[in-house]
């Protein structure tokens, strides 16, 4: 007899990606048979999913943007998507389907609602998304990664948190080095839609930065290709050490070195800094839909565990003091990533799995 299939359909970012690769890694190590759908764009973030885990590329579509033409042939390359969908459930169905939010989880979704298979969802945000927020009364269960999350009127939910990659668990928990010795590392990471305003500002920052902390600074700063150039050159003109890369593939191993992180509040950034346990300087994205970013961060700031500063007050100057602050200041930097830690949840992949089997019968 053939092991269970899951289906697991995410949108294109990491946010939603990656997830959903923590919890197709967890189905495999249970038997389960798993296939991702996404689209194109999902396609090209799905290299960190493992190898055993089938691809299926669907077609979708969203009426949010594209122009009045993308507006006017969304609807049917979404039509098509479900319909690509449901002849792919026919050929090998499903035990189970979950989707991980944004535009292409439409088709398996859709496709899943009309055939009856058991369905659930994830929302990564403080702020349920779109897609989510379509499918939460058409679903059977609704799992939430941040809590408390905004959900429509007379649905409820289960507080699961977000799972984390097998590379991140590698790190969970992992000893905090607070700023006391001769080196200190700084990590920061933007996302690939909010990384611009972080390669303007932090560079200048650290600049301002005494020179004795400046001395003993590595920099971890992922930036958008652009702008690699000018942000080299900018720590290498304040004398800092620096590397700067579009993507980091070691993102976890760097975390658990760090002793500060500035980042954006991504669901998944957020989730891996806490399972670790870090200090965290947040700047939510302001264009993230419904202010997601600012509620997820809400209870890092409530907890001690990051300071958030909206972009619209951010300035080298009071970034400057942010970080001067909790570099010289051991005390306050070990009790912001105990909090951090307290916040984890790195047992999320497992706690959805639970739903899985629940629903699964």
């Amino acid at each position: 007899m053939s092991p269970p299939l899951a289906l697991i359909a995410a949108g294109g970012t990491g946010g939603h990606m990656f997830p959903a690769q923590a919890l197709a890694e967890l189905l495999l190590a249970e038997g389960w048979r798993v296939r991702l759908s996404t689209d194109d764009r999902g396609a090209r973030y799905a290299g960190g999913f493992p190898e055993a885990v089938e691809r299926s590329v669907v077609p979708s579509a969203t009426t949010a943007r594209g122009g009045a033409l993308g507006k006017l042939t969304a609807p049917f390359k979404i039509l098509a998507g479900v319909v690509a969908a449901r002849s792919g459930f026919r050929r090998d169905r499903p035990a189970v389907v979950i989707g991980f939010g944004g535009y292409p989880t439409i088709p398996a979704l859709a496709a899943a609602v009309t055939m009856g298979l058991p369905r659930m969802i994830h929302e990564q945000n403080g702020v349920m998304g779109r897609v989510n927020r379509i499918f939460a009364r058409r679903v059977h269960r609704i799992a939430c990664g941040t809590w408390p999350t905004e959900l429509p009127r007379g649905v409820g939910a289960v507080h699961t948190g977000n799972p984390v990659r097998a590379s991140v668990l590698d790190h969970a928990g992992a000893p905090y080095g607070p700023p006391a010795g001769d080196d200190l590392h700084l990590l920061v990471i933007g996302g690939s839609q909010g990384a611009r305003v972080l390669s303007k500002v932090v560079p200048d920052a650290i600049a301002a930065l005494p020179e004795d902390i400046r001395a003993r600074l590595h920099v971890s700063h992922q930036a958008r290709a652009e702008d690699g150039d000018r942000v080299t050159a900018a720590y290498s003109a304040a004398g800092v050490r620096a590397d700067v890369q579009p993507f980091f593939n070691d993102v976890p191993e760097r975390l658990a070195k760090a002793q500060l992180v500035i980042s954006r509040s991504g669901a998944s950034s957020i989730a891996d800094i806490t399972v670790i346990g870090r200090p965290a300087i947040l700047i939510p994205l302001p264009s993230a839909t419904g202010d997601h970013q600012t509620a997820n961060a809400r209870a890092l700031a409530e907890h001690g565990a990051a300071l958030v500063r909206p972009e619209s007050a951010l300035d080298a100057g009071g970034l400057m003091g942010d970080i001067r602050g909790l570099l010289t200041d051991p005390a306050q930097a070990r009790a912001m990533a105990a909090a951090a830690l307290e916040l984890g949840r790195p047992d999320a992949a497992r706690r959805l799995y639970a739903i899985v089997t629940e629903i699964t019968g």
